[in-house]
């Protein structure tokens, strides 16, 4: 994938946290953390698109789905 340089404007605080990731191993750099949150965003915004499609072909999850997907997925939760 080519990449192109830009400049951004962060609040104090959020260079701040994304400094301390990247000092902490947790992103290669502030390119890489910032890349890394978009890719989540647009991971977020399909998995919203796939659920309102699903919503409107299948109707809403019932309490009972709900309950049962809940004790499903608390295991991968941690």
């Amino acid at each position: 994938m080519t990449s192109s340089k830009i400049a951004i404007s962060l609040p104090k605080d959020q260079l701040a946290r994304v400094h301390r990731e990247v000092r902490a191993g947790r992103a290669a750099s502030v390119s890489g953390y910032i890349a890394r949150a978009l890719e989540e965003q647009e991971k977020r915004e399909s998995l919203q698109v796939l659920l309102r499609d699903l919503i409107e072909q299948y109707g809403k999850p019932s309490a009972k789905d709900v309950k049962w997907a809940e004790r499903a997925l608390s295991p991968l939760r941690g």
